[in-house]
């Protein structure tokens, strides 16, 4: 399965949920890619330390001598690697801009490395430009993390719109896996209004792990960590496990 995790939303919870969600499949012995296509690096930065890339992404999808292999980096889980993104990665819309095989590039540079894994998670920017897809026409399906807060649904209707075109033009095989609630406070009445309205919207594609609101989710990726390792006993980790689980059941 080739997942992308998607929203152009900011603060959503989306690269979190990249991040744990790629530990958590590795966690259960499942070999696993994570793709960092957003040109911050947080999801590469909680596995690897800055200063030993000296290649990414960017460099696979942009240079003609640079294989996707040659940048694939491990982590100190044997069942989880990391295709890392560096700041440059800003610049690859306006170096592929009307390039014919623009929207080609990561599938066409990682076809040949998807037998190697059971899960590739792909983190996209909080954007339908070229990177978001990319992830789009290489993907096999979609996660969309919606925060549990007013507005929430704000987007998603861009974003269908857009993985509707992809899979009528492009991508005939992407479909929508989940929607993930995340960010959710259960003490509030909005909280709950809005778990509501998003499954009364999308129905048995929400997925029943919800992610709560969660401090030792918010410092995980401050100190290079998956919650798994961060903090393995707290709520955050037992969501993400949970939802490790729902994924695995709907691949």
């Amino acid at each position: 399965m080739i997942l992308a995790v998607t929203n152009q939303k900011g603060g959503v919870g989306k690269t979190t949920t990249s991040i744990n969600l790629a530990a958590a499949l590795a966690r259960k012995g499942q070999r696993t890619l994570l793709v960092d296509l957003d040109p911050q690096g947080h999801s590469t930065l909680s596995f690897l330390d800055h200063e030993s890339i000296d290649r990414s992404i960017y460099d696979a999808l942009v240079e003609p001598d640079v294989a996707a292999a040659e940048i694939i980096r491990p982590t100190t889980d044997e069942y989880l690697h990391v295709a890392p993104a560096r700041i440059s990665l800003a610049k690859l819309e306006g170096k592929l801009l009307g390039e014919f095989d623009g929207h080609y590039r990561l599938r066409d540079e990682l076809k040949s490395i998807v037998k190697n894994y059971e899960f590739i998670v792909i983190d996209t920017p909080p954007t339908l430009g070229l990177l978001t897809v990319n992830a789009l026409v290489f993907a096999t399906h979609l996660l969309v993390p919606i925060q549990s807060s007013y507005l929430s649904l704000e987007g998603t209707d861009d974003l269908l719109e857009t993985v509707d075109r992809i899979r009528k033009q492009v991508n005939r095989r992407l479909q929508l896996l989940g929607v993930l609630i995340t960010l959710h406070d259960n003490r509030t009445i909005l909280g709950r209004d809005v778990v509501a309205q998003v499954r009364e919207v999308f129905g048995e594609k929400v997925f029943q792990t919800i992610i709560s609101k969660s401090v030792r989710l918010e410092e995980s990726p401050a100190y290079k960590e998956s919650i798994f390792t961060h903090a393995p006993r707290s709520s955050g980790a037992k969501q993400y496990a949970e939802l490790g689980n729902e994924v695995m059941q709907r691949a």
